[in-house]
């Protein structure tokens, strides 16, 4: 079952729980003149999906389909949204689309970079290039400028059937999901390098008011200050 909240002004949670991985898999629709879907989700999601989509527009016309980087619970299922909306076009980092996406996509991506903006209507859109930030050479996290919601992919990864929104501080079960995902099998999950620091404190600036939080609940309040803070849980778990 797919679950549907709308967390921001024309912006809906579109959540699926995985029971034996206590994970949930959050993916973002943006309603507004261009529609914007950000994750494009696994494969085998992807009906699932298309069927909650459906709910809020006509998935056809789709613009804009966005991620943070290559992996397959952002991308899986970016070919499928591009066969059922032909006008809508991938959209990442410039290196995304350079190293990955126009071979494996059916459509070139357009990439961008800080200094791009993508107009949907309403709503204004920057990528922010953070390399390693979560994962990849490619990875970036899209800022929408009129709201300040910041999609940010695996910052902030915590585990749970948990709220599509919260006030709460997000740190605490933050640091216990990169503690555990350190002493299993996936130890390296994310690394901390000397410009982690740098790339979350330039984001903390932006002074988003909402995170959109791939797994996990997303955020609203002083973003900013966790993102800062954020850094100190990395280097402590994964330094």
């Amino acid at each position: 079952m797919t679950k549907i909240d709308e967390i921001a002004p024309d912006l809906f949670r579109l959540s699926i729980y995985v029971p034996p991985l206590d994970m949930q898999f959050n993916h973002f629709l943006v309603r507004d003149d261009e529609p914007l879907l950000f994750h494009a989700g696994l494969k085998g999601m992807f009906p699932a999906l298309k069927e909650a989509v459906a709910q809020l527009i006509d998935p056809a016309t789709l613009r804009h389909i966005a991620w943070s980087h290559f992996e397959s619970d952002e991308v899986g299922g970016l070919n499928g949204w591009l066969e059922v909306a032909p006008q809508a076009q991938p959209v990442c980092t410039l290196v995304g689309k350079l190293v990955s996406v126009d071979d494996f996509a059916i459509r070139p991506a357009l990439g961008m970079t800080a200094d791009d903006v993508l107009t949907t209507g309403k709503y204004r859109y920057r990528f922010y290039p953070s390399p390693h930030i979560p994962h990849g050479w490619d990875a970036g996290v899209l800022f929408e400028e009129t709201t300040k919601t910041l999609f940010c992919s695996d910052l902030f990864h915590h585990f749970g059937d948990v709220a599509a929104l919260t006030e709460n501080d997000l740190i605490e079960p933050t640091e216990q999901a990169m503690h555990a995902l350190q002493q299993g099998p996936l130890a390296g999950y994310m690394p901390y390098t000397r410009q982690t620091e740098g790339v979350l404190h330039q984001l903390a600036e932006l002074k988003p008011e909402t995170l959109a939080v791939m797994h996990g609940s997303s955020y609203r309040g002083d973003a900013g200050r966790l993102l800062t803070e954020l850094a100190g849980v990395i280097k402590t778990s994964f330094s």
